[in-house]
């Protein structure tokens, strides 16, 4: 299968370098391209973003308190290890953190958002019509980042993608044995619908029972 990317939200104009390094950083570990355990050398990163020393440190920073990073004195940083014991303990935070941006989404979206909404269906349509796991991934990614911005709660938005990122990175090296992708992404058209119908109700429900469905997948994948 070709690389899958890694669809991040947008970063805000004027964001700092030490911002575009973590995005880029981040992707690269959550891809599997940097992959658990590995050592991190500050100079290839360097070389490898375009980046200078101290961006790059402030980065590596904030990914380990994201426990994405490992440091150990006199050995160096690491790529933290995946531990599969760890998703249940993901899966709590968002059964919690999920449905509740999605309740928010469909009180709080604005007619900007709306069209967002309406336009995300129709790349589920098109997706249906043509189903690849690429495609699928990619528009999973992108709808969720959508659904934690339309709760327009910038702290809840960082919450949920930073769980979201860990989630990710077990699915990405789980994905040659992960079934039913299209079901997956296709139980969104019904959070999407709640959403635009302004129903928080079906939208949290609806949310909450696809990241258990998550869950449930990764587990019989590993």
């Amino acid at each position: 299968m070709t690389a899958i990317p890694l669809v991040q939200p947008d970063l805000a104009e004027g964001a700092s370098q030490a911002q575009r390094a973590y995005h880029e950083i981040r992707a690269l570990i959550v891809t599997g391209d940097l992959g658990p355990g590995a050592l991190i050398s500050e100079p290839d990163l360097q070389s490898r973003l375009g980046l200078g020393r101290t961006p790059i440190r402030e980065a590596l920073r904030t990914l380990a308190h994201e426990r994405l990073v490992e440091v150990y004195p006199r050995r160096g940083m690491f790529v933290a290890a995946l531990d599969p014991r760890d998703l249940s303990a993901l899966s709590e935070v968002r059964e919690e953190s999920e449905p509740f941006a999605a309740r928010l989404a469909a009180v709080r979206r604005t007619d900007e958002d709306l069209v967002e909404v309406d336009e995300l269906l129709l790349a589920i349509d098109v997706m249906a019509s043509a189903p690849d796991a690429r495609g699928l991934i990619e528009l999973d990614q992108r709808i969720h980042h959508q659904v934690y911005r339309w709760a327009h709660n910038d702290f809840l938005q960082a919450v949920c993608d930073q769980h979201y990122m860990h989630a990710l990175r077990i699915w990405f090296l789980a994905l040659d044995r992960v079934p039913n992708l299209n079901e997956a992404v296709a139980e969104h058209r019904d959070l999407l619908l709640a959403i635009r119908d302004g129903d928080p109700e079906v939208a949290a429900e609806v949310m909450s029972r696809h990241v258990r469905g998550f869950e449930a997948e990764i587990r019989r994948a590993i």
